[in-house]
């Protein structure tokens, strides 16, 4: 045990957080990218995505709602979730996407998602472990408040950060702005609703994402503890590191499910009512020159049905029951607890990796005196 006192010696700097934490964002994405990938091509041949609809993304880091544009098939250029293909299963998928699309196409949307997602992973992780630390964590000790308490603030710092640029990206989708568009889009949506408006979905981000970072971080630092503990080592292997944060994934994704439930149902139905709006400010424009009662007696029927949350969680309760509230627990389970482990366990390579430099650099710097 003497041993595992030392590390909490030798530190790494904000800067080396950063870097590991952005490394692990990148690998992570990499690894748990084509499931979902595979995941949304399977769902489309199910049930084709009409223009206008929304789906959920995840690069393994966030979700990220998406706009579907193009509902036409005849089109000849085609986004990469609407691309032809018969698939009879997910490794069927897997081989056909590889085979006749390219190694690529597994990660096709990837890119632009990482914008958001690396920096709001970098914020998370560092300030995580520099909160912690600032509360006086000692590994080995078993003070599991600090874990609940850190995890829980660094979350709502990164959400808080994140969610003004994932409704700038929706906007960007559904309306196609320029840049300039978009700056008069937001200067005129925070003169109408207040700074507030540009936090529309935090709630529901908050209610969910909180409770899983507090579940996550308290059970990964106690099955990190008792780990080392078991084999007397002051630092978790990358094996240690990927268990522990595979089973508190699984354990925060499972408790914390219909959270999840809620916060996709209401970010698609945020989404969605944004584009419908769009549309019919567009086709209210050409209604000037048109005479569409198809379109003008739609209008009038339909009304934006975007409420709280929990209103939203008792209309799930009456219409299907307590079940609904429970849907898609193993897709869940599939996708955060391998995302967990890569990143964790990454994460925390990288930090052994930068404790080793720093010990060789003050080891080196000692002789040399």
């Amino acid at each position: 045990m003497a041993r595992r006192g030392h590390a909490t010696t030798t530190r790494i700097t904000p800067l080396q957080q950063m870097a590991a934490s952005c490394s692990g964002a990148f690998l992570t994405s990499l690894f748990v990218t084509p499931l979902d990938v595979v995941k949304i091509r399977l769902q489309a041949q199910q049930k084709p995505f009409a223009k206008g609809n929304c789906f959920l993304y995840c690069n393994g880091l966030m979700d990220h709602l998406c706009v579907c544009l193009n509902g036409n098939s005849t089109s000849s250029i085609r986004p990469w979730y609407r691309m032809p293909g018969k698939f009879n299963g997910t490794l069927d998928a897997f081989v056909q996407i590889s085979r006749k699309e390219g190694l690529k196409s597994l990660w096709s949307g990837l890119p632009p998602t990482l914008i958001m997602a690396v920096p709001a992973t970098v914020v998370y992780f560092t300030a995580y472990d520099n909160l912690k630390e600032a509360m006086g964590f000692v590994p080995g000790k078993k003070n599991y408040t600090v874990p609940i308490v850190a995890g829980s603030i660094a979350r709502i710092i990164a959400v808080t950060a994140i969610s003004p640029l994932e409704l700038i990206r929706t906007k960007m989708q559904s309306k196609k702005l320029t840049y300039q568009e978009l700056k008069s889009c937001i200067r005129s949506s925070v003169q109408s609703g207040g700074v507030l408006s540009l936090y529309r979905g935090w709630g529901p981000t908050v209610l969910r994402d909180v409770p899983f970072s507090a579940l996550y971080w308290l059970n990964y630092e106690y099955f990190k503890s008792e780990l080392c503990e078991i084999y007397h080592t002051e630092e978790p292997t990358l094996v240690m590191s990927f268990f522990a944060g595979a089973t508190s994934g699984t354990i925060a994704a499972v408790l914390t499910l219909p959270f999840d439930v809620i916060k996709t149902h209401r970010q698609i139905e945020m989404g969605e009512m944004e584009t419908r709006q769009n549309c019919y400010q567009a086709c209210g424009r050409s209604l000037a020159f048109t005479n569409c009662l198809c379109i003008q007696q739609d209008r009038l029927h339909w009304a934006p049905q975007s409420s709280s949350t929990f209103i939203l969680m008792r209309r799930l309760w009456m219409q299907n029951g307590p079940k609904a509230l429970f849907a898609g627990l193993t897709p869940r389970v599939v996708k955060v607890a391998p995302a967990c482990a890569i990143m964790i366990s990454c994460y925390e390579g990288f930090k052994s990796f930068f404790r080793r430099r720093n010990e060789q650099q003050r080891a080196a710097l000692t002789a040399w005196e």
